[in-house]
């Protein structure tokens, strides 16, 4: 029997089974469940790699991050003192959220109250 690379549980209590080596039956060695070997003689296991398993160069450059934003997504967020570039008003409201890795800053979304105005920066 060869069962390398195979898992074989016991299906009484759900323990592995030791497959190794030539063995006529296989014994569960926590409820003493015994198996035939040659029940498992011509097991055969298939593998199939996940997308992301292997990442490569181009996979990594791929965005899996939402960028594009609907007004009716994002909440009014706090209000602040900060001068609008557009129309001059000293309040803005922003919000932040995570756009890019999680060991960079957050993009900083900004709103003017007055004039409505909106741009981001990049903490």
């Amino acid at each position: 029997m060869s069962a390398v690379g195979s898992l074989i549980f016991c299906t009484s209590c759900g323990n592995l089974l030791d497959a190794s080596g030539s063995q006529k039956a296989l014994d569960c060695k926590v409820c003493s469940a015994s198996y035939p070997a040659d029940t498992f003689a011509n097991l055969k296991v298939v593998t199939q790699s996940a997308e992301d398993a292997f990442p490569s160069k181009l996979r990594m450059d791929r965005s899996v991050v939402k960028t594009s934003l609907k007004k009716d997504e994002l909440d009014e967020g706090a209000t602040i003192k900060e001068k609008c570039p557009k129309c001059g008003n000293e309040e803005m409201s922003y919000h932040t959220l995570q756009l890019r890795s999680a060991d960079e800053g957050a993009t900083v979304f900004y709103t003017c109250t007055g004039c409505g105005y909106r741009f981001r920066t990049n903490n």
